[in-house]
This record gives C-alpha cells, sequence and structure tokens, in this order.
C-alpha cells in the first residue's frame, strides 16, 4: 500500500513537472513570436506627429482605435492608451469590414481644441469612411483630457466614387479657412474643402491634386486583382498619403508613389512638388504637374530601407522635420518610425539630410 502511495505522488510529480514544462514552453514560443516594443525603434504604420501641452511629443499612427506614442525627445517612445475610446459605431455600420482597426490619422491644433482625422477602411477597396475626434489636450494626465468623436467627414463608395476616402491630412490657410486632403490609388489624391464653422462639412466636392498619369483615371476601366475575396491591387494609380504644409510663399505637397505593407517586397517612395495656391497646380522641381504624374523624389528605397513613405511634416524650434515610417532592411522589412531633418536650398526645394 505504500509503495503504491509513493508511486501515485511520484507520478502526480511527474504529470505536474511536464505540464509545467510544457506551459514555460509555450509560453517562451510565444513570447518570440510576439514582437517587442523597441522604445529606441518603434514600430509604426502612418506616423503623424505633435507637441502637447505637457511639452512632450506625441505620435498618432495606424493601430486599433489609433495607437498613440509619446516621447520626451522624439529618440525614446513609451506607449499609450489608444485615442479612440471605443470603436466608432458609425463607422462600423457605414464600412463593411471595419472592426476597429484604424488606419492613417492626422493630428493638428485649432480654435482651441486638437483635431484627430482618422481613416476606416479594408484594404484595397474604396469603400471608406474619414472620421473627427477633438480634445482639449493631449496630456493623458490632465483633467481635461478626453476625445469627444465627432463622426464622419467623408465617405467614399465602391463602385460609384472614383476616389478612397483615407488618408487624410488638415491643411488651413491665412484666413482660416481649412481643405482637407486624402486619398489612395483610384483616381489619386484628393482635396475637398471644409466649413470653418465644424471643420467637418465638407462645403465643396473632391478635386484631385495628385495622380500617376497624366490624365483622369475611369472608374470603369480600373483593373482589380483579387486574392480570394480581396482586392489586392486598385488600379496603376499608385498614389496616396498626402500631407500639405505651409513654407514661405509655397505650400508644399508629399505623397507616397508605389507599394506599402509589403515587407521586403514593399517599394514605398516619397515625393513632393510645391505650389502658392493650396488648390494646385503643385509642380514639382522639373516643372511637371503631380496632377499629370509629377513629383521630386525625396525618400526611399534607400541601401537601409526597403520603402520608405506615408510621411508627415512639421516645424518645432524652427528646425523642419520629416516624419514617416520606413520598411528596414535589417529588421526584415518591418516597419518602424523614421525621422529626418529637412534642410531647404535658397529657391525653396527640399534638401534632405540622411
Amino acid at each position: 500500500m505504500r509503495k503504491q502511495i509513493l508511486f501515485a505522488l511520484y507520478a502526480l510529480c511527474t504529470l505536474a513537472s511536464i505540464a509545467q514544462q510544457s506551459t514555460t514552453q509555450t509560453s517562451t514560443s510565444q513570447e518570440q513570436r510576439r514582437p517587442r516594443f523597441d522604445s529606441l525603434n518603434p514600430g509604426v504604420h502612418d506616423p503623424v506627429m505633435a507637441r502637447g501641452e505637457d511639452g512632450k511629443y506625441y505620435i498618432f499612427a495606424t493601430g486599433m482605435n489609433v495607437s498613440v506614442l509619446s516621447s520626451p525627445d522624439m529618440k525614446e517612445w513609451t506607449r499609450e492608451r489608444g485615442a479612440l475610446p471605443q470603436t466608432p459605431a458609425w463607422a462600423v455600420d457605414t464600412v463593411p469590414g471595419y472592426r476597429g482597426h484604424t488606419w492613417a490619422p492626422d493630428i493638428s491644433y485649432h480654435n482651441g481644441l486638437w483635431h484627430l482625422y482618422y481613416s476606416c477602411s479594408t484594404f484595397g477597396k474604396n469603400g471608406s469612411a474619414i472620421g473627427l475626434a477633438v480634445n482639449k489636450t493631449l496630456d493623458p494626465t490632465s483633467p481635461d483630457f478626453r476625445w469627444e468623436d465627432k463622426g464622419m467627414v467623408i465617405a467614399s463608395h465602391r463602385n460609384v466614387d472614383n476616389f478612397n476616402a483615407i488618408d487624410p491630412n488638415l491643411i488651413v490657410d491665412k484666413k482660416g479657412q481649412p481643405y482637407l486632403t486624402f486619398g489612395s490609388f483610384w483616381d489619386g489624391i484628393q482635396l475637398v474643402k471644409l466649413s470653418k464653422e465644424d471643420f467637418q462639412t465638407p462645403i465643396t466636392k473632391p478635386v484631385t491634386i495628385s495622380r500617376r498619369i497624366n490624365k483622369e483615371v475611369d472608374l470603369k476601366k480600373i483593373k482589380h486583382t483579387q486574392e480570394g475575396n480581396n482586392t489586392i491591387e486598385a488600379g496603376d494609380n499608385a498614389v496616396e498619403a498626402p500631407f500639405i504644409i505651409k513654407r514661405g510663399k509655397y505650400y508644399y505637397l508629399f505623397v507616397s508613389f508605389d507599394y506599402c505593407c509589403r515587407g521586403e517586397e514593399s517599394t514605398y517612395k516619397t515625393v513632393y512638388g510645391r505650389s502658392k495656391k493650396i488648390e494646385g497646380p503643385y509642380l514639382d522641381k522639373e516643372g511637371k504637374r503631380m496632377d499629370q504624374g509629377g513629383g521630386t523624389h525625396l525618400y526611399g528605397p534607400d541601401n537601409e530601407n526597403f520603402g520608405i513613405g506615408h510621411n508627415s511634416v512639421y516645424e518645432f524650434d524652427g528646425q523642419w522635420y520629416f516624419v514617416s515610417h520606413a520598411y528596414k532592411k535589417a529588421h526584415d522589412g518591418n516597419a518602424h518610425l523614421f525621422i529626418r531633418p529637412l534642410l531647404f536650398d535658397k529657391k525653396g526645394w527640399i534638401v534632405s539630410e540622411e
């Protein structure tokens, strides 16, 4: 009887040890598969940046309910809670397939409020919508910190609209008139004038200000490549992610050519042009219009990156900065934060610092 009891105890201990070893191995395996957050080289897609009331820099990027990072110096970053308190119900109802993974935000401060525009879509389709949320502060420790979702700004519809309502960027002229530029593939980059009252209601129809080809794309002639039920190519007009700044007498329009989101096969590159009017036409350094295929190359690909794109540009303390994501060769083509200072020559053209 005693031997039986000892044998039973030995068997239980052995099983417990095996179970613990199995759990440890599973846990270790899961940790190895799960990418760890690198505070000095954070993985992001489609980053935009602002400096908050607390002096910190905040990155807003693609992610569940909009990803947020913060940093005191633009060098070491900390994860913050997602910007949107919850997945917008209006977007789930409006955009088939959208479930909260929110793309390509834009952040800027106007009339006492931070304006966060964000994209709701699914890959390769132009059934999309852009929303707006506002907040009095970016400091999450402030008693005034609360993102309020204002709902939809503009939507695009499959097989109806010849544009894609994603990748928003707000630009305001010297008279306080807001414009929203946006777009991806289809007939290229769009510009629409918004109401001064709410920075949300479009008061003009979208107009194309950048495309890869030199004429308007016929919606009926766009060829889509299917992979199962997913559209993975949306025609040949591979341009997206607009961003406009004002410096001196010029407005500068930045866009991304070619393809993101393919790891080592990503071919993203950033180009730009300029105009004395927000509405354009934007011309590149060779004088070619951006709505006719023009664009002066700025970044990507290079020796260290398969592609560099979906950028934003800011001035802090007299220095301009280029902010984007890059598909790094040293990290198997994964997307990481890419920040570089920008310089301008005497004629107002950009000189990038590598």
